[in-house]
């Protein structure tokens, strides 16, 4: 369809199913030619062939576990080198459902590889190219409990917490260079991380639950309107303003040379 428009290359993680899926279906038909990384080879070549039979778009796939240092450096590597790349989606990661004390520490620490090390060194790979040409877009796939700690695995929200943190640190510092960077926090979405997580999806409150698509082109509306944290469920922006203005106002009194009164013993 927009096989005329050029936009560079979009790379998306996680792009064989689900969130990462749609992604590349949206943004080949905004003119992306596109990189998917997952790690089942079958699933992501019948993806590419797809897309480029439905969009025209030149779709290469780069298989590569990005929990194994190995593939992950190769990733690395590649977008390091590759100029054409101008937009990257870090999609990829999974979660935990469990509390602490039943989950295995294991399938945690390779958790906090995926969503956090490799986020981050992706992101890192990326970005001298980036600020270079004074142009690229970073779309980092976060999560609500990244607001709602209470809510599932604790180490699976703080991964998302940090997804959150570094896109805010990011836009303070390449904002305005050129540079977007969103974080999108989805609520509960209808794809494979569920089964993963080892809560099935249809367990949860059909009423809670979005389509990857509805997901998707929400968070794309909400790139559109510049939105630096992108929360498709919320019904008024407002509340995540307001939220997120009461954070900035500690910021005066979240380090003085003297402890607050209420922490000094009395004499």
């Amino acid at each position: 369809m927009n096989a005329q428009i050029n936009k560079g290359t979009a790379v998306i993680t996680g792009a064989s199913s689900g969130i990462g899926a749609v992604y590349s279906d949206r943004l080949a038909h905004r003119g992306y030619d596109l990189l998917l990384i997952a790690r089942d080879q079958k699933r992501l070549s019948d993806r590419a062939a797809n897309l480029t039979a439905k969009t025209g778009r030149t779709v290469e796939i780069l298989p590569a576990d990005l929990t194994l240092r190995s593939d992950l450096l190769r990733v690395e590597e590649r977008l390091r080198s590759d100029n054409t790349v101008t937009a990257l989606v870090n999609n990829a990661g999974f979660g935990a459902t469990s509390k602490l004390i039943d989950s295995k520490i294991e399938e945690l620490e390779n958790m906090i590889q995926l969503n956090v090390t490799a986020l981050t060194r992706l992101t890192a790979a990326v970005l001298p190219g980036f600020l270079e040409r004074a142009q690229g877009l970073i779309i980092n796939i976060a999560s609500i409990v990244a607001l709602a700690p209470e809510l599932l695995n604790g180490t699976y929200s703080g991964t998302k917490a940090y997804v959150v943190n570094l896109t805010q640190s990011l836009h303070h510092e390449v904002g305005n260079k050129g540079i977007q960077v969103q974080a999108v926090l989805p609520g509960a979405t209808s794809t494979e991380f569920w089964d993963r997580a080892g809560l099935a999806v249809h367990n949860l409150p059909e009423q809670t639950v979005m389509t990857a698509d509805e997901m998707v082109d929400a968070s794309l509306a909400g790139l559109d309107q510049h939105e630096l944290i992108t929360i498709p469920s919320l019904p008024n922006l407002a509340d995540w303003q307001k939220f997120d203005a009461a954070r900035l106002a500690l910021g005066p009194n979240l380090s003085h040379q003297q402890a607050a009164d209420r922490y000094r013993i009395p004499a």
